[in-house]
């Protein structure tokens, strides 16, 4: 079997599929409440992983696996940007924060544009390290995951043209 595009990115929307169910899991198995920045990479993974899906569905040829690509790449480092973000915050929380409203009540009470630093500031809740692998909190595995999608969408714009 040989690598194409259409592998690639079934690969990446299986990928964020796994993430969202872990996530998930991790919630209501484990009983443990996503922050608001943890809310906005699972928008971020779902958001990826159906145009992911699309593309996978479509195979486009050059110009559609471009479009995808760079389409993908800017949603996961969008993503990743949010997720920098909240691995500043667990390493150098706020001297002074309180729990604040979550990231609905914020959305439906404010204006995007006063919503969004509000959600960036963070909470009490975004600077705690409730849960690790290897030692890293799921902030850093968030990180590591947009990373590596952004890495397989360039590789996905970058394979010759299909057969």
């Amino acid at each position: 079997m040989t690598l194409n595009s259409r592998l690639i990115y079934l690969a990446m929307f299986l990928v964020c599929a796994g993430l969202i169910g872990f996530a998930l899991y991790l919630q209501h198995a484990l009983g443990l409440e996503p922050c608001p920045m943890c809310i906005l990479q699972r928008y971020a993974f779902v958001v990826v992983g159906v145009i992911a899906l699309a593309a996978a569905i479509h195979n486009p040829a050059v110009l559609g696996r471009r479009i995808y690509s760079g389409l993908l790449v800017v949603l996961a480092a969008t993503g990743g940007g949010i997720a920098i973000r909240h691995v500043y915050l667990e390493h150098y929380p706020p001297k002074i924060f309180d729990c604040g409203a979550d990231v609905g009540f914020m959305l439906e009470s404010f204006p995007l544009t006063q919503a969004l630093p509000m959600i960036f500031r963070g909470t009490g809740d975004c600077t705690k390290v409730v849960w690790q692998f290897l030692g890293l909190s799921i902030a850093e595995w968030s990180l590591i995951c947009f990373a590596t999608l952004i890495v397989a969408a360039i590789v996905a714009a970058a394979l010759k043209a299909r057969r």
